[in-house]
C-alpha cells in the first residue's frame, strides 16, 4: 500500500511539472505577440506625426520687390502749414498690390508714415514745402517696416500758381477744381502725376500745400517687402 501511495504521488507531481513547462511557451508567444503588435504600433503613430509636420511646414514669404509702387490713401489732412516736421500720420493702401499673381497687400490695410519737412509760405525764399515718407504697412496684425521714396510737393511764392513734385519731376500746373473732403473750406485741387504715380495735391487762397483727406499718394518701395503667408 505505502507503496502504491508513494507511485500515485509521483505520478501525480510528474504531471503537474509537466503542465507547467507545457504553459511557458504559451506565455512567452502572448507577450511576444504582444510586443509585436505594440511595436507596429508606435511606427504608425511615428508616421503620422511625420505626415503631420510635412503638412504643416511654413509656406516661404511672398516678395514684394524693390519699385513696386504702393498707393495710400491719406486719413488725415496734411499741408506745409497744416503739418510740422516729425508728425505721424496714417491711412490705407488705396489699391490691392500684387506680387506673384497673389494680393500680397490688399486694398484697405492700414499704413503709417511721417511728415518729413513742412513749411508754410515764406519760410523758404516765399514758397511753401511739404515731404512725406511711408514707414510701415499693417499686415496680419502686425506692422511690416517698409523703406520708399520720400514723396515731395513744392509751391513756388506769390503770383504764381504753379507747383513741383520732386521725386516725379512734373511740373503741375493747371486747376482742375474740388472741394477738400472732410476740411474746412474749399481746396482748389492739382493733378501730380510722373514718377511713381499721381498724388491728391491742392492750395488754399494764401497758396499753402494741402493734401485733403483721402488724397491718393504714390510711394515707390525702395527695398524688397517679404510677407509671411
Amino acid at each position: 500500500m505505502r507503496s502504491r501511495s508513494i507511485l500515485l504521488t509521483l505520478s501525480l507531481a510528474l504531471i503537474m511539472a509537466g503542465l507547467a513547462c507545457a504553459r511557458k511557451p504559451s506565455s512567452d508567444n502572448s507577450n511576444a505577440t504582444s510586443d509585436t503588435g505594440n511595436t507596429g504600433n508606435t511606427n504608425t503613430a511615428s508616421d503620422t506625426n511625420s505626415n503631420n509636420q510635412k503638412n504643416e511646414a511654413p509656406r516661404p514669404p511672398l516678395v514684394v520687390p524693390s519699385g513696386t509702387t504702393v498707393t495710400v490713401s491719406l486719413g488725415t489732412a496734411l499741408g506745409s502749414k497744416l503739418s510740422t516736421s516729425g508728425q505721424s500720420f496714417t491711412g490705407t493702401v488705396a489699391k490691392d498690390v500684387v506680387s506673384e499673381n497673389t494680393v500680397a497687400i490688399p486694398r484697405g490695410t492700414g499704413i503709417s508714415g511721417t511728415v518729413v519737412n513742412a513749411k508754410p509760405l515764406g519760410k523758404l525764399a516765399g514758397g511753401a514745402v511739404l515731404q512725406i515718407r511711408l514707414d510701415s504697412i499693417n499686415i496680419n496684425g502686425s506692422n511690416v517696416p517698409v523703406h520708399a521714396s520720400a514723396r515731395s510737393f513744392s509751391l513756388k511764392g506769390k503770383g504764381k500758381r504753379t507747383g513741383i513734385m520732386a521725386g516725379g519731376g512734373a511740373a503741375l500746373g493747371g486747376i482742375v477744381g474740388g472741394i477738400a473732403g472732410g476740411g474746412k473750406g474749399a481746396a482748389i485741387g492739382m493733378l501730380a502725376g510722373g514718377g511713381a504715380g499721381g498724388a491728391g495735391a491742392a492750395f488754399t487762397g494764401n497758396k499753402e500745400i494741402v493734401l485733403p483727406v483721402e488724397s491718393a499718394v504714390a510711394f515707390q518701395l525702395t527695398q524688397p517687402v517679404e510677407i509671411n503667408q
